[in-house]
């Protein structure tokens, strides 16, 4: 097991639904482009709250996480609503992405270190169709000062958060929809919870 699956199972470890079982917020206000039998992807998706929903939806959904522990209860949650993943477990990081499968790919809450998170990002992109979108929300840097007033989540060091100069650096050569901070108030069970600094951008694939 790599020293990220072990640091994620131990989040994961327990009863219940570290981050809840309803879908992202951000997400699910972007249902206007989530259409029946597209395909959809979720990276880092966890215990399936946004994989099962999408696929509620009745998208195509394929999902991949680190954790061992997280993508059974993925099965799980999947099982109980009546649909079907296609989960697997990998690390993102040395995973072979596919190229242009995916007409969405849906990154919440997905962080990278800074060595690694351009390269990531392109690749969320290279998974896309010609035309698709990328749909994404996470944390930024102010999150660091959030998250000792509030305990709402997040890593712990800057270069693993986000801000719109390293996303629009990141996207460069795409067409970027939407990029906006945000401060709300997280309610995504027990590990986002409270008032946070996000940033939040919808990303088209050229085409």
């Amino acid at each position: 097991m790599t020293g990220q699956a072990e640091f994620w199972d131990a989040r994961y470890r327990g009863e219940g639904f570290a981050f809840g079982t309803e879908p992202n917020l951000f997400l699910a206000s972007q249902s206007h482009y989530l259409k029946p039998g597209l395909r959809a992807f979720v990276p880092g998706d966890g215990q399936g709250r946004n994989g099962v929903w999408l696929a509620q939806r009745g998208l195509i959904v394929d999902t991949v996480d680190v954790s061992p522990l997280a993508t059974a209860k993925a099965h799980e949650l999947a099982k109980a609503r009546g649909v079907t993943l296609n989960i697997a477990t990998a690390d993102l990081v040395s995973w072979d992405w596919p190229q242009e499968r995916y007409d969405i790919v849906a990154a919440l809450y997905v962080h990278f270190f800074d060595s690694d998170r351009p390269r990531m990002h392109r690749a969320m992109l290279g998974a896309l169709k010609p035309g698709g979108l990328l749909i994404m929300e996470a944390f930024r840097i102010e999150q660091i000062e959030m998250k000792k007033l509030h305990g709402s989540g997040g890593p712990p060091t800057a270069d693993m958060l986000h801000s719109k100069a390293k996303l629009t650096s990141d996207f460069e050569g795409a067409s970027i929809l939407l990029l906006e901070d945000a401060e709300v108030v997280l309610d995504e069970g027990h590990r986002h919870k409270g008032p946070a600094a996000i940033v939040r951008a919808i990303v088209q694939k050229p085409g």
